[in-house]
């Protein structure tokens, strides 16, 4: 009795891209200086903007550096945190003190908020060695909630509940701007941007190295990351401390920009649920997520209130939020990254190109 085969099933062409650019090759550059150049002019365009819109600018930059720093923690690493806040309000508050208590210049004040906030981010991922996931994020929210407290009681360094104000006279541009005092929001306009572009070529920097590998291994499967030899504690609570230093230095750019400080204002737990929405809209373990994030929660809550006033406002805001969240559960970043990889596609200098 003969026996048939059974018919071959018509495989599915693979998917093919429409253009290949190889890294590294004038094309990649030229393409690069374009993006750069797109950048450099919108950024140029915004400084321009009536004075309302360009301190919303400023915002948005100050946020997208605060979003970086909880990018490296959460979207990088893996570690669930939301507890933010309390890097953003101390590194704020450390430059509040330093200016008012001991007169320093506010440029002055960034290394010293950025230390004292490296050293509480390696204290709160500590507790990252031995716990994980939702029991992290409450040590966490423990700490974002006990910030506000501890500064109402340092009412003699702080100002209590009452706040902190600090005069413009500490804040003027410095003189080798050439801007006067009555420019100080394009100065900080600019400053931010500056802060900004440095903030995320050291992240990328930081991703692309062999710690940035390590970040990511230890995120996607932690028992064989030790197995290849990872320092798994080492990552962790290191990565936390450079988290929590980019967050210190977006809060000591937002005492600069802003002057007045209140433990019930921007330091509460509103604060770390505004930077997870920017980071969670914007795209995790992306590049540009925390700029696209950013640019989300500020303007977005503004322009949801302009067609609706009151509760129905906030209805609104929450609505759009859904929306985004169910449409791109990758990010805005992450969904242009798709939509960008069908079309074009990077490859290696010395990687064979995918057929077209």
């Amino acid at each position: 009795m003969t026996v048939l085969a059974p018919a071959a099933r018509p495989q599915a062409a693979a998917p093919r891209t429409k253009y290949v650019i190889v890294e590294n090759s004038p094309v990649h550059h030229a393409i690069r200086a374009a993006c750069i150049a797109v950048a450099a002019l919108g950024v140029l365009w915004a400084s321009q903007l009536a004075p309302f819109r360009v301190g919303q600018f400023t915002t948005v930059f100050i946020m997208a550096i605060a979003i970086i720093g909880l990018n490296l923690v959460t979207g990088y690493t893996g570690l669930l945190s939301i507890g933010h806040s309390a890097f953003f309000g101390l590194g704020a508050y450390t430059t509040g003190v330093l200016i008012v208590k001991l007169e320093f210049a506010p440029l002055a004040t960034i290394p010293i908020a950025m230390a004292l906030t490296f050293v509480l981010g390696l204290l709160v991922g500590l507790p990252s060695l031995r716990i994980h996931g939702l029991y992290l994020a409450l040590v966490t929210l423990a700490v974002a909630v006990a910030f506000p407290e501890i500064v109402r009681k340092l009412e003699s360094l702080t100002g209590g509940a009452a706040g902190m104000v600090v005069r413009s006279r500490y804040l003027a541009p410095p003189e080798w701007t050439g801007l006067v005092r009555a420019q100080r929001g394009i100065w900080m306009f600019w400053l931010s941007a500056f802060v900004l572009v440095l903030v995320m070529i050291l992240s990328r920097s930081l991703i692309r190295s062999r710690f940035g590998l390590m970040m990511r291994t230890v995120r996607d499967h932690e028992i064989a990351a030790a197995a290849n030899g990872v320092g798994i504690a080492r990552t962790k609570i290191l990565v936390f401390g450079i988290s929590g230093a980019i967050t210190g230095l977006a809060g000591a750019l937002f005492t600069m920009y802003i002057g007045a400080l209140s433990p019930d204002g921007s330091f509460t737990l509103l604060k770390a649920i505004e930077l997870v929405t920017g980071l969670v809209l914007g795209g995790v373990a992306t590049q540009l997520g925390p700029l696209i994030g950013a640019l989300a929660v500020v303007f977005l809550p503004y322009y949801t209130a302009s067609f609706t006033t009151g509760p129905l406002s906030g209805v609104l805001f929450g609505a759009v939020l859904i929306a985004l969240c169910f449409l791109m559960p990758e990010g805005i970043a992450g969904r242009l990254g798709l939509l960008i990889r069908r079309v074009v596609t990077v490859v290696p200098k010395d990687h064979p190109a995918p057929p077209r």
